[in-house]
């Protein structure tokens, strides 16, 4: 009766502690068998092989030395004969198996009992940010709610239920701030095996989040109907996403703005006030870009170079501003999103650059009727040119004949 009565309240406390942590009791239970195993082993100082069981009747680490019983002993820490485990156990004795002598455990002292805690600390620790990691790990990207608790060097740990993580400060929008207590969405960018401080790194920056929230809260994008094929952020100033339509009745950029804006008011309030601009997605780089400028209105595009991926953008004189952005936001946010490099060229420009290269062919030209009418006064030749064309053509001959 007394040994039950030392096992509830221990195995409570256990099972108390494995709740806490969100861990097995039995990992407690391990450490624990693990904490005296190394604290005997200290006391001890000896070669022999050592083992420790939790008993759950007395609430007790047992401690005990195992010895292999083998026809003939070459090392006494660890072998017993044959002969002498029979004396002590009968004929039921046989080589190769193991016999269990109890060795004290009440001797260890003050030193031992505090290593034994270390161990138990460190096992129980590593047991809980194993689990954390486990949990986690398969939920990057995924947005969660959390209560800031404190700041630490810039970063914001956030309570995550029973877990802490950590806001970086380069995570953060400049546009933001928080106090202890106030709750906040964010993306889970990461987990970190190793790290010492909190394993969980959140995100307020990343594009993730940005779509994570369309998600919650435009059900055509949930459900599939409209697909969000990219979206790029500064965060806490602008953003661009780059929506699609899998149904022709159904306009992704009306969908996500919703009825006079609640949608993406929403989306806006939570991100507090960063602008973000819808565009439509399309597999003509041409019109992507066109879209993906928006709001400017676009006069021309066209493809400099495809292998490169450069465009040249024609606005109006008073839709290069727009265009161009806030100390060049438009037009870098629209590159991310496209893909391409984008020179924008107001008309004026456009115009001057034609011009010069009209006039360049024409100095060309009238360059070449000169010489032309020299060369025709005089009766020369240009002699040089001609060898080389007749070295070239002799060239080629010898080539075709080889």
């Amino acid at each position: 009766m007394k040994a039950i009565e030392m096992q509830n309240p221990l195995m409570q406390t256990i099972e108390a502690l494995a709740k806490e942590k969100g861990i097995e009791a039995e990992t407690i239970i391990t450490a624990i068998e693990d904490a005296v195993l190394t604290a005997s082993r200290k006391y001890y100082k000896t070669n022999e092989n050592l083992k420790t069981r939790f008993n759950q009747d007395t609430g007790q680490v047992d401690l005990f030395a195992l010895k292999h019983i083998v026809p003939e002993v070459t090392d006494p820490a660890i072998e017993i004969s044959l002969k002498d485990a029979q004396e002590l156990y009968g004929e039921e004795a046989e080589v190769d198996m193991e016999i269990e002598f109890p060795k004290r455990t009440d001797v260890l002292g003050r030193i031992a009992a505090q290593t034994a805690k270390q161990v138990i600390f460190q096992k129980v620790r590593e047991a809980e940010r194993e689990n954390i990691f486990a949990e986690y790990n398969q939920r990057v990207g995924e947005v969660i709610s959390g209560t800031v608790k404190r700041f630490e060097n810039g970063d914001l740990i956030v309570e995550i239920g029973r877990v802490e993580s950590v806001l970086p400060r380069k995570e953060q929008s400049r546009a933001e701030s928080y106090t202890p207590g106030e709750r906040l969405r964010a993306v889970i960018k990461g987990v970190n095996r190793s790290a010492k401080g909190p394993q969980i790194v959140l995100s307020r920056t990343d594009p993730a989040l940005l779509i994570k929230l369309f998600e919650q809260e435009v059900p055509e994008i949930y459900d599939g109907t409209v697909m969000i094929r990219g979206a790029v952020r500064e965060a806490g100033d602008r953003a661009k996403v780059a929506v699609y339509s899998r149904e022709r009745d159904v306009d992704p950029v009306g969908a996500c703005v919703g009825m006079k804006g609640t949608r993406v008011q929403a989306i806006i309030r939570e991100l507090r006030g960063e602008k973000i601009d819808i565009v439509e997605w399309s597999d003509d780089p041409v019109v992507f870009v066109t879209n993906g400028l928006s709001p400017a209105k676009v006069q021309r595009v066209s493809i400099v170079d495809d292998k490169e991926r450069v465009m040249e953008v024609v606005v109006e004189d008073k839709q290069l501003s727009l265009a161009i952005g806030k100390k060049g936001q438009n037009v870098r946010l629209a590159a991310k999103l496209t893909g391409w490099r984008i020179d924008i060229k107001n008309e004026e420009e456009k115009r001057r650059e034609v011009e010069a290269q009209f006039g360049a062919l024409d100095m060309g030209e009238g360059e070449a009727a000169a010489e032309a009418g020299v060369a025709e006064e005089t009766g020369e030749t240009p002699e040089a040119d001609l060898s080389a064309e007749a070295d070239e053509g002799e060239t080629a001959k010898v080539e075709e004949q080889s």
